[in-house]
């Protein structure tokens, strides 16, 4: 409106002006007189002069005429109670207590491998045989002399229990017997050690040895690496000052980056020790089983719920400032009212106290009530207890 005023009176001036002209400025042109066209051009600077005072002095009587000239625009949203969830963003490991290396329990040669690397296997399956240097022989020569002492044995009893024969015989035929019986039982168990058998349902990982390799007990002698992936779980480290809200139960969020898949799961266990290194203590964590590619030691970013408030309030950091006390306060509106087609009211400074951080929005626990109009647009750039001008545009929340 400013603009059509100021180019209106231009207007007006040039052509009262342009009426009192000795001669117009084709002529002054054509004449190519130099000093003909330097008065006319002396003759427009003035008047130029002129018209742009007058114009500033219009400007000055329109803003003082304009009502609302000094009262800034705004935007506000109604506060409303919602469902604040809170996380706590960790991240951990996956690990499985059922991965373990399969080392040879006697020395010898490993005579047959029976499995290969990604084969499933349950647990007591056969993985692989030592040579067991004559313990086969040996076993089946024990057995027939116990088999023997057992019948001498029961000969004697019989004729014992008709009093029969002397007690020394029976004792010693019982000796004999129940020491070639333990025996067998002997060889048997050093034989079993000549088998490798799975010790729980799982996968072969890594078959480490060969056929024909020499292999005996101890450290570096292992055979397999078996892995069940069934029962995998993530272990973090939380902060000691989580102790009371992060607990058994609690709902987690479980994001694999390099699979780009995320997962629900829950807490099983929460430690009860402090490490006093760190001041944290440990969480488990269950992978459900149909998650697909996850393996040992695959990096995880868990979201904690640590906190959650069914009835809170919601507002973006962005509109939240701080005074030279240190409290935090934001702006509402009060006294709302419409004149015309512009919607009018006053800006009141609210002072909060603030909770929780999730994203872009924060928990006000004190300050503001339900149903306040909050300033959202124009927050920072308006003053406490000043008139302020409402757009129909509400932020939603």
């Amino acid at each position: 409106m400013r603009k059509i005023y100021s180019i209106f009176i231009m207007t007006l001036v040039l052509v009262s002006c342009g009426k009192n002209e000795t001669g117009s400025l084709d002529e002054v042109l054509n004449s190519k007189d130099v000093k003909v066209i330097q008065a006319k051009k002396t003759e427009l600077d003035t008047k130029q002069q002129e018209l742009a005072a007058q114009i500033k002095q219009l400007n000055e009587k329109l803003e003082e005429l304009n009502p609302d000239k000094n009262i800034p625009l705004i935007t506000t949203f109604p506060a409303k109670q919602s469902v604040f969830t809170h996380y706590l963003e960790l991240q951990g490991n996956v690990m499985t207590k059922q991965n373990v290396l399969i080392y040879p329990e006697m020395g010898g040669l490993l005579q047959k491998v029976y499995v290969t690397e990604g084969q499933r296997v349950a647990k007591g399956d056969l993985l692989a045989t030592i040579d067991d240097g004559g313990l086969q022989q040996q076993l089946a020569q024990t057995e027939a002399t116990a088999e023997l002492a057992k019948t001498t044995y029961e000969r004697q009893k019989r004729l014992w229990d008709q009093k029969i024969g002397s007690e020394i015989q029976y004792l010693q035929t019982k000796t004999d017997y129940l020491a070639k019986k333990n025996a067998v039982e002997q060889l048997k168990k050093q034989l079993d050690k000549a088998k490798i058998t799975a010790p729980f349902d799982g996968v072969i990982d890594d078959v480490i040895k060969e056929e024909g390799t020499i292999v005996a007990p101890g450290q570096g002698a292992e055979v397999f690496r078996i892995v069940n992936l069934n029962n995998m779980y993530i272990q973090t480290d939380v902060p000691e000052t989580y102790v009371k809200s992060i607990t058994k139960g609690k709902e987690v969020v479980i994001n694999f980056p390099i699979l780009g898949t995320t997962v629900d799961s829950k807490i099983r266990q929460a430690g009860n020790f402090i490490n006093p290194a760190n001041r944290t203590f440990k969480v488990e964590i269950p992978v459900p089983s149909n998650s697909k590619n996850v393996k040992p030691n695959l990096t995880a970013r868990l979201k904690i719920n640590d906190y959650t408030n069914d009835d809170a309030i919601l507002i973006p950091l962005s509109i939240i400032s701080e005074n030279a006390q240190g409290q935090q306060y934001v702006y509402a509106v009060t006294g709302i009212q419409k004149k015309g087609n512009v919607t009018y009211g006053k800006a009141v400074q609210k002072i909060i106290k603030v909770g929780k951080t999730q994203g872009d929005d924060i928990e006000v626990l004190e300050g503001i009530n339900v149903g306040d109009q909050i300033i959202d647009a124009g927050a920072r750039t308006v003053k406490n207890n000043q008139e302020v001008k409402i757009t129909t545009e509400e932020k939603k929340k």
